[in-house]
């Protein structure tokens, strides 16, 4: 076996988001096909795919077409028609949920197991690997014990996300956006219901809480790499196939920088590609949109992973006002404010507001409008302009490093390039030149000129000189030798490139289950024939497909309301919620379930 390899996987929403993960220090990108992906707004077709995929390639990073919606049977021949020409067009995996994908005639592509599939279940996920999954996208609410003993009986390779927008319901579980409007997480349409206002009540009607009650924090495991390497995780995922090409480079070039500490104390770890990305500002998390941050429940239930206040983005701490004027404030800073930056902080209602700088005046703020701001207000940073501007002016790129040697031999001058994977490149031209008339040695000339690969994707690591002491070389030729060496080296390294290709048969092994509710997303023949292969005797519909949705779990979710209001009766013995509770919006009250031995929450329909 080779050199175990850890791979930071990013977003791309598009070609432009996708090469910029790459240069800020991404392994792989995972990015949408122009259907049958989970964030339906953000597809791309096979040929903009492509181009992704030859930049990627030249450094050895990966490309995975996410292709993880459930299919109609009406939709089999697109997909598979699909999938060939994400194969023609050079993508490392296939991100998929719908089982029915295995019983097609698929190109050898390694399948990897999306996080819609809902990966919490060590029997289902030893049923992937056997069916022949190369990686498992596991849930993001195990904890850390869970995920040892899931590395512990399996040989796939497991992914987790680690920062990011959560579902609050397990992924693939959340029928709540289909049932209220017709729009389906499992077909990419999730309206987001999870981030209204919602009141939990009583049967009787009284409130015990109200707020965006459903709406969770973003993910942020910064300071678990270190664990989750140790545990066994192949490939850290960051969230975010919608987000914006700012938060793309923030957030790649903050992991990178976490995940390289964390190999630099691990000899016998590398990373998943080549090249070196040196971002040209310092990553902040904190500075890119999130709804704060937890650890979720890697680390068991520390506290609340709610944000009941609001499901935008509130900011960095960075002033406090300390009075008021007719049209501007005075402020205690805790960081410089800037012209343009956006603010926000809580309303006399508890609601979070927001104002825009015009100006800065020392401790003066000029907004555009006053909002209501007043005296003792703690202000939240939420648009920093200077922020923004360097990343926007941020032109990062990513280097191989090379050793360069420049022989002269038989009137000829050679130049070879090797890079940091062993990839070799040479180049040569005739010599018309004499002996220097300097004093000097002309090799510090030579070496300068050879120095000069800024244009390329390389760097010099070494030079080494032979056979030209005293001899006088052209600028126009060692820079035509640069140039041709360089172009030859990165066709090579793209032509050596060789992603994996293989066949999945999906097996024949049992399935830990012989009858399948609609939680399995059973929605057309071939995946109902996948299933019955394996050994499932009685298979429901899936939720989309199926009339009656009468007292149906809408959806399954590790946040608990009786915990998140201090009313759990394991964590707060004191305080306890018996009766039956409710969620409403104003115009549907949907009932609530506790399954306190498995410390989860359900969402019936109603």
């Amino acid at each position: 076996m080779g050199q175990r390899r850890i791979e930071l996987l990013a977003p791309a929403k598009n070609t432009e988001s996708g090469i910029a993960a790459v240069n800020y220090g991404a392994d792989a990108v995972y990015i949408g096909a122009e259907k049958f992906g989970a964030r339906s707004a953000a597809g791309n077709s096979a040929g903009d795919i492509e181009k992704l995929a030859l930049y990627a390639h030249r450094y050895n990073a990966r490309v995975y077409a996410a292709f993880n919606t459930i299919l109609y049977d009406n939709e089999l021949d697109e997909a598979g028609k699909l999938i060939k020409r994400l194969y023609e067009a050079g993508i490392d995996g296939l991100i998929i949920q719908d089982m029915g994908i295995l019983e097609m005639d698929l190109p050898p592509l390694p399948l990897h197991a999306s996080t819609q599939a809902e990966n919490s279940s060590i029997d289902r996920i030893k049923f992937l690997d056997a069916a022949g999954f190369k990686r498992v996208v596991l849930a993001r609410e195990l904890s850390i014990e869970q995920v040892l003993a899931i590395r512990e009986s399996v040989k796939c390779e497991l992914e987790f996300f680690i920062h990011g927008a959560l579902c609050v319901s397990y992924s693939g579980n959340c029928y709540m956006s289909a049932a209220s409007g017709g729009r389906s997480a499992n077909r990419g349409e999730c309206a987001q219901p999870c981030r209204k206002q919602w009141d939990l009540v009583t049967d009787g009607g009284t409130v015990v809480a109200s707020g965006h009650l459903l709406s969770t924090k973003d993910l942020n495991h910064t300071g678990n790499i270190s664990l989750l390497m140790d545990s066994g995780i192949d490939s850290f995922k960051i969230e975010g196939r919608l987000k914006d090409i700012h938060y793309v480079k923030n957030i790649t070039a903050h992991y990178r920088q976490a995940i390289d500490r964390a190999l630099e104390k691990r000899p016998g770890i590398r990373k998943a590609s080549s090249g070196a990305a040196a971002p040209d500002f310092t990553p902040h998390p904190e500075r890119t949109f999130n709804r704060g941050y937890t650890e979720y429940f890697l680390h068991g239930r520390k506290g609340p992973v709610s944000s009941f206040s609001s499901p935008a983005f509130a900011g960095k701490k960075s002033a406090e006002v300390t009075g008021t004027g007719r049209n501007c404030f005075t402020v205690k800073e805790y960081e410089e404010l800037h012209n343009g930056d956006g603010l926000s902080f809580t309303g006399s209602r508890g609601k979070l507001r927001g104002i825009r700088v015009n100006r800065v005046e020392g401790n003066r703020v000029f907004p555009l409008d006053m909002n209501e701001i007043y005296a003792g207000a703690v202000l939240y940073r939420n648009h920093d302009a200077k922020f923004e501007k360097a990343l926007d002016t941020s032109r990062t790129e990513r280097k191989i490093a090379v050793d360069i040697e420049l022989a002269i031999t038989g009137g000829f001058a050679v130049l070879s390039l090797r890079d940091e994977d062993g990839t070799t490149a040479a180049e040569k031209s005739a010599l018309n030149g004499g002996s220097s008339g300097s004093s000097t040695s002309p090799e510090k000339g030579i070496i300068r000129h050879l120095k000069k690969l800024g244009s390329t994707m390389f760097i010099p690591r070494n030079i080494k000189i032979s056979g030209a002491h005293r001899l006088y070389i052209q600028p126009a030729v060692l820079n035509d030798l640069r140039r041709r060496a360089a172009a030859a080296l990165e066709q090579k390294r793209l032509e050596e490139y060789r992603p994996v290709r293989v066949k999945t048969t999906g097996g024949s092994h049992p399935f830990p289950a012989e009858e399948l509710d609609y939680s399995y997303n059973v929605s057309n023949h071939l995946a109902r024939r996948f299933y019955e292969r394996h050994g499932v005797k009685k298979i429901e519909p899936a939720f989309e497909c199926s009339g009656d949705r009468e007292k149906t779990i809408l959806m399954k979710t590790k946040l608990c309301l009786k915990y998140e209001t201090g009313n759990c009766p394991v964590y707060n013995k004191t305080r306890r919620l018996d009766m039956p509770l409710f969620i409403t919006d104003g115009k549907n009250r949907y009932p609530l379930g506790f399954n306190c031995g498995e410390c989860v929450m359900y969402i019936y329909s109603i």
